[in-house]
């Protein structure tokens, strides 16, 4: 018989993992608690009450050939960046084509997930799902978690001297549902987040005045780029990843933060990080322009509230308050486990690359998209499943075998806890190109960039030098996508067909740049000395 997969929620990283295991050859059965796929995405003007908006301007802050499944490009006529309503169709795409409709139950709440009594020797699940009221016992042998973060919002109240007394209005992100309730009112957004910049934005077209106030600041850029280009296509190549990575890190940080202040100088808009280190940065066209105009100002952190006002460190005089909106980001919470199969400490989970509990005895448990990614969490989270879904499939080979892997799993993840920057917030943030090439190499999936120098030198230069996109990785190994070549030949003809709308009758000019000149002298001493 197949192994039996259950796939907790049927949004983006749901999907491509039902998709994954029909890949591998397993038999899965998806869980999705709403009527609908996409999850955040399926966003509408009139929210349901039990999955609000939390993202109010739903454009994605990744590009479209970033963001895309590695084996199924957007069409060329779809936005850059994508609204909510053409990222939930490219879905719905996915869907149809992959055939994953029939493996979807609706409606279908996920109760609890408790291990067998056999679970040292069988490694199998017990899953009670409750449906129109009535609940159903199933026997799984491996489950795969994708049901986000996005469930228990956290709102520590307690390191805000003061909010008890505090008699305006106050709530967490989560709860925003429309700009109309700061309606002529004076608005503090606590936290600079994506979310707490996008509600910033919003709320100050109708608020009398916003303040955001930040500890530690932030970076912050724009979806465009250089030369108007998609930020993530320039910033995530490998050529730049090799930059990043070879050069001694103050160094490497040094020029990215003076990459990133080119935009504008961070420290004269009062969003200079404490700390001059590269953190994961806030995607906003906006803030800049609206701090200029004084539609909104940055304050430090909050010292004390009051009655109708608040008290800033370092800041003597009051603000007067009307609504104060905490985007305090989430705790990790699993509700249908158990407290001991996903341990949670600090905000973060003790998962193996970010995905398997480090002190199960089978690893037939995985959770997948407990991340923060620079850059898309899509193909992140497609890459996960690939992976996962083979080491559910190698262990089906041979299911008395220890899993040797988590042997290592401890001394990999507390010897280096910078390794992805699990200190910034205590979230799990990671550099999406280092970590997918990492999770690629698992599976024989991570393009050889040397290797294709001598046998495609067009698409090895492309590779190099383009965009890491997600196509890369079905170049070759298990998986392998016929259309992969082509997809990345002809991604910038995607990016830029929607928006080339009048061509000029002169064309740019195709000197190569300085940059690449000196990128490609970096990959022939990468291919010289050992890539």
């Amino acid at each position: 018989a197949r192994m039996r997969v259950a796939v907790v929620g049927a949004g983006i990283t749901g999907l491509t993992s039902t998709k994954c295991c029909l890949d591998e050859g397993l038999e899965p059965t998806c869980f999705e608690q709403s009527k609908d796929i996409g999850g955040l995405w399926r966003y509408t003007e009139h929210i349901e009450a039990s999955r609000p908006s939390l993202y109010p301007s739903v454009v994605s802050n990744t590009s479209k050939e970033m963001s895309a499944f590695s084996d199924f490009p957007y069409p060329e006529d779809f936005p850059v960046f994508l609204p909510n309503a053409r990222l939930l169709e490219y879905l719905r795409r996915y869907t149809k084509h992959f055939g994953l409709q029939k493996y979807i139950k609706f409606g279908t709440t996920v109760v609890s997930i408790r291990k067998r009594p056999d679970f040292a020797t069988t490694g199998q699940w017990d899953v009670i799902t409750e449906a129109d009221g009535k609940q159903t016992s199933h026997i799984f042998d491996t489950i795969m978690v994708c049901s986000g973060n996005f469930h228990e919002p956290s709102l520590p109240l307690h390191s805000f001297p003061g909010i008890e007394k505090f008699q305006g209005q106050y709530f967490h992100s989560r709860q925003y549902k429309h700009a109309d309730v700061f309606q002529g009112k004076h608005v503090l957004v606590v936290g600079m987040g994506n979310s707490g910049v996008d509600i910033a934005v919003e709320a100050s077209r109708v608020a009398t005045k916003v303040t955001m106030c930040t500890r530690r600041g932030a970076w912050v850029i724009s979806r465009v780029f250089d030369h108007g280009y998609p930020w993530d296509m320039v910033f995530n190549t490998r050529l730049m990843s090799l930059i990043r990575n070879i050069l001694p890190g103050p160094l490497s940080r040094g020029l990215v933060n003076y990459r990133v202040n080119q935009w504008f100088k961070h420290e004269n808009y009062g969003l200079q990080p404490e700390k001059r280190y590269f953190l994961v940065p806030v995607l906003n066209d906006d803030l800049p322009s609206y701090i200029l105009t004084g539609r909104i100002t940055i304050k430090p952190g909050v010292k004390e509230f009051k009655e109708n006002s608040v008290v800033f460190h370092n800041c003597p005089e009051e603000e007067p308050i009307d609504i104060v909106v905490f985007c305090t980001g989430y705790n990790v919470s699993f509700p249908f486990l158990e407290e001991t199969d996903v341990k949670v400490e600090n905000k973060h989970a003790s998962l193996y690359k970010y995905i398997f509990p480090t002190h199960l005895q089978r690893p037939t448990l995985a959770v997948l998209g407990l991340i923060k990614p620079l850059g898309a969490i899509m193909p992140v989270t497609e890459m996960q499943a690939r992976w996962v879904t083979r080491v559910f499939k190698g262990r089906g080979a041979n299911r008395s075998s220890p899993p040797c892997f988590f042997f290592f799993s401890h001394l990999f993840f507390f010897s280096n806890p910078l390794r992805f920057g699990l200190s910034y917030d205590e979230v799990l943030k990671v550099d999406c190109l280092v970590y997918m090439d990492m999770l690629a190499s698992f599976i024989g999936a991570k393009p050889s960039v040397p290797g294709l120098l001598c046998t495609d030198p067009r698409l090895a230069l492309t590779v190099f030098f383009g965009p890491c996109s997600p196509y890369q990785y079905r170049l070759g190994g298990p998986g392998r996508w016929e259309g992969a070549r082509e997809a990345i030949l002809t991604q910038w003809d995607r990016t830029l067909k929607p928006t080339r709308t009048r061509v000029p009758a002169r064309s740019s000019s195709s000197r190569p740049s300085l940059l690449t000149v000196v990128g490609f002298l970096l990959l022939l001493a990468a291919v010289v000395f050992g890539f």
